[in-house]
């Protein structure tokens, strides 16, 4: 059902009967379901559906500095559990809250079912220089801004320095160094391995075929029903055909990432490194039954070519004004401030791991040395993610990325399972994401 809701993209999800009372004046809100407290009771009351840890010190900080607004929060599940709620209010059109968090990967699948406000009209050129090119990027389509950056996940690579000195194996800069370091590991006679290749790793897998090049989709929401698809280019299969070779000599895994055992297995030293985003660290911080005695440390992510480094990102997420919003403009101006404030992001950075997309914080002195007691003090922004996070320059997402990503993941385990090469893998992906983008009333560019 949720891949469904969330799938339904092209012409059908344009109809009417789909669209019925998304407008600005419904009033069917969750007023009385705010998890927080509302500090000034007679102001406009703007609801948000958010699951960011912490979160409730961050609209506590803004509800406390804004008279002439207050934020009622709920948090309405995380990820596609939001989502799938988010998908029956546009169906039914009422439910929605007036602001919303999504995950950049949605935005395209949201905004072409006609769920989400254009921010353009409502000054979002005016935080514009508050973000990267990259982060910028995320949230546009065409001239439309469909929502505000909050955090991101530049990559970097999170490393055992005590594994690597054991056996004597350098830090790769290169991932052709990234294949003979696993190929030492394993001559040693290592207990583990050099890494994990999760077959459901999705927007993680996405960005290590980009980093190549890779440039699977075209879309523009200025002409909603036409998309180009690209999911087998050079980039893509290049990347896989290097993993590929990994997983038949055994020298990574091939752990579904997320599980209790993959946790594990972070942590207790099967694998030496952890390929991650910029919110890894804060993940690894947050695992149980740690090895007391590992030392990590962080460096950038390997590279195809040195001489040309491409950074990448893996996931990110905003903050969007949905069409049910009682208050359109009010609704802009929270989803624009309710983290655009130097103290509420040490709260976001401090209690949530969030990595900022705000450039006042992301650029401070504060964040840039840092230390990072996990990480034996190291000033893991300064050194890795900083560097990452300007170097991005934006994804394009397809509107029916749930089901790309699900339909990825089909395709990467039959490859490590062995029913198919890498090439057949992405091929089969090409065919099935055509086929089902027709079905939908796409053309194909």
């Amino acid at each position: 059902m949720k891949r469904k809701l969330l799938a339904a993209a092209g012409v059908a999800a344009l109809a009417a009967a789909l669209l019925t009372g998304c407008s600005s004046g419904s009033s069917a809100q969750p007023a009385a379901s705010c998890t927080n407290k509302i500090r000034v009771k007679d102001a406009p009351q703007v609801s948000v559906w958010a699951w960011y840890p912490s979160f409730e010190e961050v609209v506590d900080l803004f509800n406390d500095t804004h008279k002439d607004v207050q934020v009622c929060w709920t948090n309405a599940g995380q990820g596609n559990d939001e989502y799938t709620k988010f998908s029956t209010a546009i169906e039914a059109g009422s439910g929605a809250p007036d602001v919303i968090m999504l995950e950049s990967e949605v935005l395209s699948s949201f905004s072409i079912r006609k769920a989400l406000v254009d921010l353009t009209k409502y000054g979002a050129d005016d935080v514009k220089s508050n973000y990267s090119e990259g982060a910028w990027k995320d949230v546009s389509s065409g001239a439309a801004v469909y929502a505000i950056p909050v955090d991101g996940g530049p990559m970097g690579m999170l490393y055992r320095k005590d594994i690597l000195d054991k056996y004597g194996i350098a830090v790769p800069t290169t991932w052709d160094e990234f294949a003979t370091a696993a190929q030492k590991l394993k001559d040693a006679g290592a207990p583990g391995v050099l890494a994990d290749f999760p077959t459901n790793g999705r927007a993680y897998n996405q960005a290590l075929f980009a980093q190549a090049g890779s440039v699977p989709f075209v879309y523009d929401n200025a002409k909603p029903t036409e998309i180009g698809i690209k999911v087998n280019d050079q980039g893509a299969k290049d990347v896989l055909s290097y993993w590929e070779k990994l997983v038949d000599k055994k020298l990574v895994a091939v752990d579904d990432a997320f599980t209790a055992d993959y946790n594990t297995k972070l942590v207790d030293g099967s694998y030496a490194i952890y390929v991650a985003a910029a919110w890894g660290p804060g993940y690894l911080g947050g695992l149980s039954d740690a090895d007391p005695n590992a030392v990590w440390k962080a460096a950038p992510v390997p590279q195809w070519d040195p001489a040309n480094p491409v950074q990448i990102n893996w996931g990110g997420s905003t903050f969007a004004v949905t069409s049910q919003a009682k208050d359109a403009k009010l609704s802009a101006e929270v989803a624009k401030e309710i983290f655009g404030t130097e103290d509420a992001w040490k709260i976001g950075i401090e209690k949530a791991a969030l990595f900022p997309l705000w450039k006042p914080i992301l650029e401070s002195a504060y964040f840039r040395d840092l230390k990072y007691p996990f990480f034996g003090g190291q000033q893991i922004n300064k050194d890795v993610f900083l560097p990452a996070a300007s170097g991005y320059t934006g994804f394009t997402f397809s509107p029916f990325q749930n089901y790309a990503y699900d339909q990825l993941t089909e395709q990467l385990y039959a490859m490590v399972q062995g029913q198919k090469d890498s090439g057949a893998a992405l091929d089969d992906l090409q065919a099935s994401l055509e086929k089902y983008a027709k079905e939908q009333g796409f053309t194909l560019q």
